[in-house]
């Protein structure tokens, strides 16, 4: 054929197009990056083709280049790094909406600061209005909060901030709050309410409440607000819900999640979810677990009426149970420990929810088909619930690893337990933020031995076996995935230049690998996301810089570029 013919000019130019007749056009191709897949079979590239919701190919610009055709669209990711959506594997999704609407406290450094921002909101709030703010943490001040009890700070100041408005004030760790003087009398807590179980009010010695609740107190104020919420116009209450889950769902796609795995919903909140969802109004992808307070041997109808699988196209699933609360936290003292606390030797913490009623929970979801997660810090309390799930799988003789049960956060070990994990098949759902930002009281409370055996040992548990997955327990802490790869791999303590014992450090892999395939295996949709493999979900993150190779201390000053949830860019940096 002459070389100047027109079929071989049409070919020529239809390589050069990159339009391929053997291929169809991709409706959206990424090139010029840096593809981590975490997939072994292609680990790296530069370029992605996406057609619809669904990647088609990796590899070099030339390679993917064929995928281009007239009408798709083309992202040059001038060399930027990308990778496979991140997974927070352990969230509170409708509580990070509210926290989004309330005073952020989170780094505020002392209790008189946190005193004035609430008089602040109080200068403008109507006579009777919640005051409502989270994110304090009493071992993080810089300076004395005055007045003392149990190691927290009393409502003397927040009293004087603002008299006229009830104030509760939640802890980071979300295990305790602080409530002013006139959000305890809507309450009713006075001198004489007695503890509940599972919780306490903290007294002084005169025994007037010091406003601060913990565990299982938290119930007294929350249905006193509760009431004050229920005086709202259906149109006002539904109106306020949305916002809060249009604020969350933009904060998580801002920092690169694209799957966000909610601890524990009510079935009324799962409904208007739902709705959401069936309307196209949910671009991140959810996987909610029911609570546990739902969980009831008397109503499995409800519970087995709103297992969903892949709703609105993978964008919402309800197939597990939990958080179940075994235990406080550790800042609160109320993590349920074998041993008391080095620094409260009459305190070994709280059981919240006795084993008997986390057994039946287990039971139900044994015979429903439900995953089952259980909130453990303290070693008794993982000790106890290890204990618990192995009884329950014997007792039913089923192959536990097919169940993907887990513990979170799984902080503290007792270091005969550290192998159970990979043994039993039950995954150490665990959120490498904490680490850095709790370090600083870890010793008091546990002494260097328990400290060095079982605080945080992912590494450890990596070695045997287990499966662990990574998040922020958002609004506990931000929702950054950044932030929580670079304490996985650094153990950095906050606001020190040493590490918090750096054996048991993840590599940059495998830290990787905890935010993404393995997020993706705890929510069984390990075949449909957590790689960059043809035939999964495109749901990709863009970052500007590449935290597999940067330097440690550059890790922390990335930020997100693109977040692509099923193909479609729902976060872009250049147009935030």
């Amino acid at each position: 054929m002459p070389m100047n013919s027109p079929a071989v000019i049409m070919l020529a130019t239809l390589a050069i197009a990159g339009c391929d007749r053997h291929v169809a056009p991709a409706d959206l191709v990424l090139r010029n990056g840096h593809v981590v897949t975490m997939d072994s079979t292609t680990p790296t590239g530069q370029a992605i083709a996406i057609s619809s919701d669904t990647i088609v190919a990796v590899g070099s610009d030339s390679a993917i280049q064929r995928y281009v055709g007239p009408n798709t669209k083309v992202i040059d990711l001038a060399g930027h790094l990308a990778i496979p959506g991140f997974n927070e594997s352990h969230g509170h999704f409708t509580a990070l909406g509210q926290t989004l609407t309330e005073l952020r406290l989170m780094g505020v450094p002392s209790w008189q600061q946190i005193a004035t921002m609430v008089g602040d909101a109080a200068k403008t709030a109507k006579p009777g209005a919640w005051i409502q703010g989270s994110g304090w943490h009493q071992e993080k001040w810089n300076v004395s909060p005055g007045r003392v009890v149990e190691g927290f700070q009393t409502n003397d100041l927040i009293n004087q901030a603002a008299p006229n408005n009830p104030v509760v004030l939640t802890h980071a760790s979300g295990h305790a709050l602080i409530a002013n003087a006139a959000a305890l009398r809507l309450a009713g807590i006075s001198s004489s309410t007695p503890n509940p179980p599972g919780g306490r009010i903290i007294k002084d010695a005169s025994g007037q409440p010091t406003g601060v609740l913990v565990d299982g107190a938290l119930s007294l104020m929350r249905a006193a607000l509760a009431k004050s919420l229920a005086a709202r116009s259906p149109e006002e209450a539904r109106a306020d819900f949305t916002n809060e889950i249009h604020l969350a769902t933009q904060n998580a796609l801002a920092n690169g999640v694209t799957t966000f795995q909610d601890m524990g919903e009510s079935f009324a909140t799962i409904d208007v979810i739902k709705k959401m969802v069936d309307a196209g109004d949910m671009p991140l992808r959810l996987y909610i677990l029911v609570s546990g307070n739902e969980a009831r041997p008397d109503d499995v109808d409800s519970l087995t009426a709103h297992r969903i699988i892949d709703d609105g196209n993978g964008h919402l699933t309800v197939r597990a149970i939990g958080e179940i609360t075994a235990d406080g936290a550790l800042g609160s003292r109320s993590a349920w420990m074998l041993q008391p606390y080095d620094d409260d030797p009459k305190n070994t913490g709280l059981n919240v929810t006795p084993m008997s009623r986390i057994k039946e929970i287990a039971e139900i979801g044994i015979a429903h088909g439900f995953q089952v997660s259980v909130h453990a810090i303290g070693d008794r309390a993982n000790k106890e619930t290890l204990d618990t799930f192995q009884s329950v799988f014997q007792e039913h003789h089923v192959k536990s690893d097919t169940l993907r049960w887990r513990i979170t956060p799984a902080q503290h070990l007792n270091p005969a337990d550290i192998p159970r994990f990979a043994q039993m098949g039950v995954v150490a759902s665990m959120q490498g933020i904490h680490a850095c930002s709790d370090a600083p009281y870890v010793l008091p409370r546990l002494g260097m031995q328990r400290a060095q055996e079982g605080a945080y040992v992912w590494q450890s548990l990596w070695k045997t076996g287990a499966v662990v997955t990574n998040g922020t327990d958002v609004p506990v802490e931000d929702i950054s995935p950044i932030a929580s790869f670079n304490c996985s791999v650094t153990r950095d303590m906050v606001g020190t230049d040493s590490a918090f014992f750096p054996a048991q450090k993840l590599s940059r892999e495998q830290a990787l690998q905890t935010y993404t395939t393995n997020g993706a295996y705890v929510e069984f949709h390990d075949r449909q996301t957590g790689s960059l493999k043809p035939g999964k979900w495109a749901d990709i993150t863009v970052l500007s810089r590449n935290i597999m190779t940067v330097p440690d201390d550059s890790i922390l000053g990335t930020n997100v570029l693109y977040t692509i949830v099923g193909g479609k860019v729902v976060y872009s940096a250049a147009q935030k």
